[in-house]
Order: structure tokens, then C-alpha cells, then sequence
């Protein structure tokens, strides 16, 4: 494998990086990943999990959408976001793959 396929899967991913690489984007996820509901969570909802204002989340929450890292699902008035699987994280795992498939051709052991 090539270090240009390499920078390229680092290049897919750089949106991504940046989006996750946010604390307070983060804890958006991670209360989203324990979400016990079906559809997601409401921006109500998701400010009570982290403790934000709600101008807060919606920001943080646009920039997540942005990257695709969170969908949106429309019920009526209301708005529910959950994690989006696939898209940009499939990028994300095809890098650590990349990375993990460098390394075994370089025959480094895992630690």
C-alpha cells in the first residue's frame, strides 16, 4: 500500500476528524449512542444529557449533520437526531483498516 492511498483515506476523513476531535461534540455523540429511544433524541433532550444551552447543541448538532455523522428524522413538528452508521464513519474504519494493513506489511505486531 501506498502513503497516497493513505493520505487520500486521511483526506476523506478530515471533516469527520474535525467534527469528532470537539469535547463538547463528543458528549453529543455519546448521549445520542445511549439514547434509550427508538428514533433519537430531540435538541430538548440531547440539552439535558450534556447539560448545554439549547443554541448550544443546535449549533454543534448542524455541524454534526454537516459531516454526517448524525441524521435527522422529521416526526411532525417534531425533530429527532440519531447516529448516522456508514457514510463518514465507514471512512473513518477504512483508514484504521488502512493504517492496521500498512502495518501488518511492515510486519509490526498489535500491542
Amino acid at each position: 500500500m501506498d502513503d497516497k492511498a493513505l493520505l487520500d483515506k486521511f483526506s476523506a476523513c478530515r471533516k469527520l476528524l474535525v467534527a469528532i476531535g470537539n469535547e463538547t461534540r463528543q458528549g453529543i455523540i455519546a448521549a445520542l449512542a445511549c439514547a434509550d429511544c427508538e428514533m433519537g433524541m430531540r435538541v430538548g433532550e440531547i440539552t439535558e444529557k450534556t447539560h448545554l444551552s439549547r443554541p448550544a447543541v443546535s449549533h454543534h448538532v448542524k455541524i454534526l449533520r454537516d459531516t454526517e455523522v448524525i441524521g435527522l428524522y422529521p416526526q411532525g413538528t417534531m425533530n429527532y437526531y440519531y447516529l448516522k452508521l456508514g457514510g463518514a464513519w465507514g471512512e473513518l474504519v477504512a483508514l484504521v483498516n488502512h493504517i492496521e494493513g500498512m502495518r501488518g506489511e511492515c510486519g509490526e505486531e498489535e500491542n
